[in-house]
C-alpha cells in the first residue's frame, strides 16, 4: 500500500472525557462536549464517568472533564499527577473540583479529602451565591486563549474558590454575595477565578468554572422534579468559544 501523502496527514489525538456525577445534566454536557469534539477528525474519544480507567488516561493525550462530587482513588490521582509531568494537557470544566458533604445542620461542606486532585486542578469549590447574573472580565488580554473576548455577562453559578498553587488567569469574577446553604458561605465575596491554567512540568491543567446544567430529573432522589431546564452559560456564543479555544489549546500538548 503506498504511503504517498502521509505526510499531510494530522497525527490521532487520543482524548479521555469524563463526565458523570450529580445535580447536574450529564446528559446534556457530554453530548454538548462530544459534538465539540467531533469537529477535528483526528480526536478519538473514550467516554467515561468516573476516573478509575487509568490505563485509559495514562495512554490519553489530552483529558476533559464535566463532573460533579467525583473524585478520584488516590491511585487515579497519582496516574493523573505523572500523566501531567510527562506533558498531558486537561481542561476541566465547571464541578471538577468539587467535593462535597451534607451536614446534619443541612448546609453543605467542602472537605478538604482529596489534596492531591485539588493541587493539580489549581482549586477547590467552596460555595456559591444563587444563581443570577454576574459580569465575567479579562485579566489576560493578550492571551491566545481570550484575545479578542470582551467582558460579558452570564447567568450561571459564581464559583467561590480556594485557590491552590501559581495559576494564570485568564477571566475573573466580582463576587458581590456570599454563597447559601454552605459551611463557609461568607468567604465567597471578593475576586473569583473564572478561567484559568496551572502548569504542571510539561503538562498543564486548564480550568472554567462556567457551565452549570440542569434538567427536571438531576436534583432525584433529594427532589423528584426540578421545574426548569437551566442551561446557564450554555446559552452563549461565548461559551462553546472558549470550549474551542480551550480544546484546541490542550491539543497544542508537548509530547512526553
Amino acid at each position: 500500500m503506498s504511503e504517498a501523502g502521509t505526510e499531510a496527514r494530522p497525527p490521532r489525538i487520543d482524548c479521555v472525557l469524563i463526565c458523570g456525577g450529580v445535580w447536574h445534566d450529564m446528559d446534556f454536557a457530554r453530548l454538548e462536549l462530544l459534538k465539540l469534539l467531533a469537529e477535528d477528525q483526528s480526536v478519538r474519544t473514550r467516554v467515561f464517568e468516573d476516573y478509575e480507567n487509568v490505563e485509559a488516561i495514562a495512554a490519553a493525550d489530552i483529558l476533559i472533564t464535566y463532573t460533579c462530587d467525583v473524585t478520584p482513588s488516590l491511585k487515579a490521582q497519582e496516574v493523573l499527577r505523572d500523566w501531567l509531568a510527562k506533558g498531558g494537557r486537561w481542561y476541566a470544566l465547571h464541578g471538577t473540583n468539587s467535593v462535597l458533604r451534607l451536614l446534619e445542620s443541612g448546609l453543605w461542606d467542602a472537605p478538604r479529602w482529596a489534596p492531591l486532585m485539588m493541587d493539580m486542578l489549581g482549586s477547590q469549590f467552596i460555595s456559591h451565591p444563587p444563581i443570577a447574573p454576574y459580569r465575567v472580565t479579562v485579566v489576560d488580554p493578550e492571551h491566545e486563549l481570550v484575545r479578542g473576548v470582551e467582558p460579558f455577562d452570564t447567568t450561571d453559578e459564581l464559583y467561590h474558590l480556594e485557590t491552590h498553587g501559581d495559576l494564570h488567569v485568564l477571566l475573573e469574577t466580582e463576587c458581590t454575595e456570599p454563597g447559601t446553604g454552605f459551611v463557609e458561605a461568607a468567604d465567597a465575596l471578593g475576586t473569583q477565578p473564572v478561567f484559568y491554567i496551572k502548569q504542571h512540568g510539561k503538562g498543564a491543567v486548564l480550568y472554567l468554572t462556567l457551565g452549570h446544567c440542569r434538567g427536571h430529573y438531576d436534583l432525584q432522589p433529594m427532589l423528584n422534579w426540578w421545574p426548569s431546564v437551566d442551561r446557564c452559560a450554555w446559552d452563549l456564543p461565548v461559551f462553546y468559544d472558549l470550549l474551542r479555544r480551550g480544546i484546541g489549546w490542550i491539543k497544542q500538548r508537548e509530547a512526553a
